[in-house]
């Protein structure tokens, strides 16, 4: 009966991750069309946080010609929205 409880727990936080994705996904236009999302998580780009909201260092070589990157000097931001929450919220 506690693993249930425990089962039901992580369930509902799987529900309220993927809605929120949704409503993010449903928010913006991705020219990759929703790799990561449709991937189950598993085809990520390269990007990490750094400390400045809305924003990601991406890790991708040259940005990954990725439309969310932004060139700064010998940097790259990542911009995307759906990244960032998985970023912040899911450490992916």
């Amino acid at each position: 009966m506690g693993q249930q409880r425990g089962e039901d727990r992580r369930d509902q936080v799987d529900d309220e991750v993927r809605k929120e994705i949704e409503k993010i996904i449903g928010q913006m236009e991705c020219p990759k069309d929703f790799l990561c999302y449709r991937s189950g998580l598993k085809v990520l780009c390269k990007a990490r946080e750094f400390g400045i909201e809305d924003y990601l260092e991406c890790l991708e070589e040259g940005g990954g010609g990725c439309p969310f990157s932004i060139d700064f000097g010998d940097m790259h931001f990542c911009k995307c929205p759906l990244r960032y929450y998985l970023a912040n919220n899911l450490k992916k």
